[in-house]
């Protein structure tokens, strides 16, 4: 069995597919911008995973809540944690935990975590 998608509820659509896109490679279906302005969007992951995000007035997900997206290697989870620091998030440097990894407070009001 194939987890194939996933809806994230979230204050700001837009930021939150522009982060996701940026610094994760999510790539949007054109449409779902046009169809539904700012209130929805549907992305992409380079494994066929559907990850669509929705407008909510207020999102409060359980604190230990997060999306994961790890990475190839841990020099790879550094040069993301940097282009987030140099882009004004506020990330501490990675730690290694169950890995080599770092969260981070993503526009929209939900947490990823960057491991590798």
């Amino acid at each position: 069995m194939k987890l194939n998608h996933v809806n994230l509820t979230v204050t700001d659509v837009p930021a939150a597919a522009g982060f996701l896109e940026k610094y994760f490679g999510l790539k949007k279906l054109d449409t779902s911008e046009d169809a539904r302005g700012d209130n929805f969007r549907v992305l992409f992951d380079d494994n066929g995973l559907v990850f669509t995000l929705m407008k909510g007035a207020e999102v409060q997900y359980p604190k230990t809540f997060h999306i994961g997206f790890i990475q190839e290697s841990e020099e790879k989870v550094n040069e993301i944690n940097q282009r987030l620091k140099e882009d004004g998030y506020k990330v501490a440097p990675p730690v290694r935990s169950h890995g080599w990894t770092f969260y981070v407070k993503a526009p929209g009001g939900f947490t990823v975590e960057v491991l590798a």
